[in-house]
């Protein structure tokens, strides 16, 4: 008897430690519940963060792909969809150096700067027509006062006869010279053996003209100097008949890209004036 009254002790006293040690069991789920609900809400926060953001979830923004077009070049670019047409400028500013300001962008009509590529559903390999001028190219149409008084004033002379220009006119106040050779009206002679001489340079020096054909060069003669100019860089010969006096002519050779080079002879008799151009600019013609 003694044996099972400690046996039943031993029982109770086993059930006493079991029931002391639920409320661990209890604490330690209350424990674990915990955590989970703390972790459940720091994923909370950090999705909440990432739309807050606009990012998705890996952080990566969707492109597209798209075609420049300007002054006639094609550039490729990729960008956000999700920009606006004021960032698409800047985007099209640091491709091409064309400030946004000085941008219209067209894609299916005139680009809005407040709305996203995504909003106006454009799409991958789309093109996108940029017009528009860089500053330099502004400037340079912005002629120089002083360079347009000019051209109106090279449109005004050409206009006027050149023999009334002022610039013609006071070598040619000077009158005939004695020493010319004497014109025939109506004739169309080929070039003299002989040096044309006795005729007046822009200056009003005498000067002469002697045709190295051999050599295919002119030779420009005056006083002080000869000049020996090869007929090919002579880009081209201008006459006009002398008001008053229809057997002779001025002319000019043009040594230089411009008019600004032109060398002008006076007095040159008429008789010539067309196998003088015609050697000078290639097209020897034997009479």
């Amino acid at each position: 008897m003694a044996t099972q009254d400690e046996s039943q002790e031993v029982t109770m006293e086993a059930e006493v430690k079991l029931e002391d040690t639920e409320p661990l069991c209890e604490n330690a789920e209350k424990v674990d519940s915990d955590s989970v609900s703390q972790t459940e809400e720091g994923n909370s926060t950090t999705q909440d963060s990432s739309i807050i953001n606009g990012d998705n979830a890996d952080g990566e923004q969707e492109m597209v792909d798209l075609k420049i077009i300007w002054n006639k070049i094609k550039y490729d670019l990729k960008i956000p969809l999700d920009s606006s047409g004021a960032k698409l400028k800047e985007a099209i500013h640091s491709l091409t150096g064309l400030p946004p300001a000085m941008q219209k962008v067209m894609y299916k009509g005139l680009l809005p700067e407040d709305k996203t590529l995504r909003e106006i559903k454009i799409t991958n390999g789309a093109k996108v027509m940029v017009v528009g001028s860089t500053m330099n190219d502004v400037l340079a149409v912005n002629t120089p006062k002083e360079v347009i008084q000019q051209e109106v004033k090279a449109e005004e002379n050409k206009k006027e006869p050149l023999c009334s220009q002022k610039q013609h006119r006071k070598v040619l106040d000077k009158g005939k010279p004695d020493d010319i050779m004497p014109a025939v009206k109506g004739a169309k002679e080929r070039l003299p053996t002989v040096p044309l001489a006795g005729m007046y340079n822009k200056s009003g020096g005498k000067v002469r003209l002697t045709f190295k054909l051999e050599q295919d060069q002119l030779w420009i003669g005056t006083k002080e100097r000869t000049e020996k100019v090869p007929m090919g860089s002579i880009k081209n010969v201008v006459t006009e008949s002398i008001e008053g006096h229809d057997g002779y002519h001025m002319m000019a050779f043009q040594l230089g890209p411009t008019e600004a080079s032109q060398y002008w002879v006076y007095w040159v008799p008429t008789q010539f004036v067309d196998a003088i151009k015609d050697t000078v600019l290639g097209k020897w013609q034997y009479f």
